[in-house]
């Protein structure tokens, strides 16, 4: 029996909930990122893309083909509230539900349709839900396997809805543009389009002595892409292998000082997003680039595994520290956390009332970490904040 696959993806998502949350905004060109020389945008609204600017375009570069653009800053704590109440939606419909990011995940509901109906009207089900609950729109593919569910929620944006029984994979996939495909990036993407493979049709049809200069070992895999072919179920249990927070710098920097104060609300954040997916990392790292673009990465393992802001801070302080005493007088432009080897958090134990300090066999959420998320989750993430992470 074939599978009935939902790719849900809410549309211009950080844009959107600042449209949203502010009325003055809407209908407005938004860019969410911060305006700052080495700023990048983190969405753009509709509005704005008429202009040709995306996400992931350096700031200067957006507000340079947008001169009208308003720059909102993020709001991260805002983003994933309004991202819980998506996933509350999908929860509903069915318990597997692979999330991809904030605002994107494959659902499937095969074993939904008796209750709920077929496929499309579940989808359809699901785009009210989350418009009457947050105001926001969502887009989505509807057919058999992940692959083509995921194109197909990019055809029709934004508020769309488009099903591609498979009996019409073919008709639907072959005309598209090879950008469509998903994981194709955009240097391989320049390489293929080179080929002279403009089309899904073509990489679909070519011979090997075309496709393997490009694709090697993965040529019958793409062919297989390019055909709409995907056996892969949706998981639930995909575990993050890395979490990370990092930021880059509106100037270099090389005040030890200033550096610290970074590196500590780098890691409150860090470990905040950690214990929002009831995550503990076993491995702690801290990621150095320079002025020159030199990139380092130094890490050390921590046993056991832990949540703690404290704990996560103390190891990349002492990470940054040795590093600056071998680079003295070192200028960075970015700097970073990263949380590695994630497991689940473990389950208290039988007689374990609440939070494990260190040295009592584990290492827990403190009380003071507890507190601090919970008013980040009602107030924003900047309404309260570590003094060593202040100016």
């Amino acid at each position: 029996m074939s599978r009935s696959i939902l790719h849900v993806d809410m549309d211009a998502f950080y844009a959107s909930v600042e449209q949203h949350d502010d009325p003055q905004l809407a209908g407005k060109p938004v860019v969410v990122g911060h305006d700052g020389g080495r700023g990048v945008v983190a969405a753009a609204s509709y509005e704005v893309r008429r202009f040709g600017v995306r996400s992931a375009m350096p700031m200067s570069v957006a507000l340079r083909l947008c001169p009208a653009a308003v720059c909102v800053p993020p709001r991260m704590g805002r983003y994933r509230e309004v991202s819980r109440q998506v996933f509350a939606v999908f929860h509903e419909v069915t318990p597997l539900v692979q999330g991809l990011s904030l605002d994107e995940a494959y659902l499937d509901v095969t074993a939904s349709v008796r209750l709920l109906g077929e496929p499309p009207a579940i989808a359809g089900q699901i785009k009210e839900r989350i418009r009457v609950r947050t105001g926001l729109t969502a887009s989505v593919g509807v057919a058999t396997n992940k692959l083509v569910a995921k194109i197909a929620s990019d055809l029709d944006k934004p508020d769309g809805l488009t099903v591609v029984p498979e009996s019409r994979i073919l008709e639907v996939l072959d005309p598209l543009p090879v950008r469509r495909l998903p994981g194709l990036g955009r240097k391989l993407g320049e390489k293929v389009a080179a080929a002279g493979l403009r089309t899904l049709r073509d990489i679909r049809c070519a011979p090997d002595a075309v496709l393997w200069p490009l694709f090697g070992r993965d040529t019958p895999r793409m062919r297989e892409r390019a055909a709409g072919v995907d056996d892969r179920p949706v998981r639930t249990d995909l575990q993050e292998k890395s979490l990370s927070a990092e930021d880059t710098f509106p100037r270099d920097l090389a005040d030890p000082r200033e550096l610290d104060r970074h590196l500590c609300g780098l890691a409150e954040k860090a470990c905040e997003r950690l214990r929002g997916k009831g995550l503990m990392a076993a491995r702690v790292g801290v990621k150095i680039r320079c002025h020159d673009f030199s990139t380092f990465t130094r890490q050390r393992a921590i046993a056991p595994p832990t949540q703690e802001g404290r704990a996560v801070r103390d190891i990349t302080r002492e990470l940054l520290a040795r590093w600056l005493a071998e680079h003295r007088g070192a200028k960075l432009r970015l700097l970073g956390v990263l949380l590695t080897e994630l497991a689940p958090s473990s389950q208290l134990g039988l007689f374990e009332s609440g939070p494990r300090a260190a040295g009592q066999g584990g290492r827990r959420t403190s009380g003071i970490d507890c507190a601090l998320d919970e008013v980040r989750a009602r107030f924003g993430e900047h309404a309260l904040r570590r003094g060593n992470s202040m100016d």
